[in-house]
């Protein structure tokens, strides 16, 4: 085989193979972050899902039990979002840090957040909680939808975009 034929061949078959590695290197991620989830959400990422919505000036961060009559999974979802709200308020943003890893996207700047730049507020909702982020702060907006973004992406199948499934039967606040 002429050089130029093998290099093209080569060239090609490395890009066949390229979306599989990336496939496979996002199950690793996520296996990943759901194993150490698990050390820091009490609930079960499997029988929950997160849901994010952005807004203008933020956005919301909602956890809900898949089950509507899993009492247990609600009460944990709950009690963790209370918690994560007041570490949250305090900048103290290590448990995403321990989940998802140090250099997540946008949380350097949540954590460099001065108190009162964002606003952070819990609240009940059907079948789960929900954490309402704003900020008047355009940088710490776009830093708040690049953080969403990465849950959404470590966290798969369990983590859904709010805007895309508004219509689509998953529980308003």
């Amino acid at each position: 085989m002429k050089p130029t034929i093998l290099f093209t061949t080569l060239i090609v078959m490395a890009g066949l193979n390229a979306p599989h590695e990336s496939l496979a290197a996002d199950a690793e991620r996520r296996a990943q972050v759901a194993q150490r989830g698990a050390q820091v959400m009490p609930f079960s990422l499997k029988a929950t899902t997160h849901i994010f919505s952005k807004s203008d000036d933020g956005g919301s961060q909602r956890v809900i039990a898949k089950n509507p009559s899993d009492g247990v999974q609600i009460r944990l979802i709950r009690e963790h979002l209370r918690e994560i709200q007041a570490h949250f308020q305090r900048g103290d943003f290590s448990g995403p840090a321990r989940t998802h890893g140090p250099d997540m996207p946008g949380l350097a700047q949540l954590e460099a957040a001065k108190p009162g730049q964002i606003s952070i507020a819990y609240k009940d909702i059907k079948s789960g909680g929900q954490i309402t982020y704003r900020s008047d702060d355009p940088k710490l907006v776009s830093s708040l939808h690049a953080w969403f973004d990465a849950q959404l992406s470590d966290h798969g199948a369990d983590a859904v975009d709010g805007q895309m499934h508004h219509h689509a039967g998953m529980p308003q606040p």
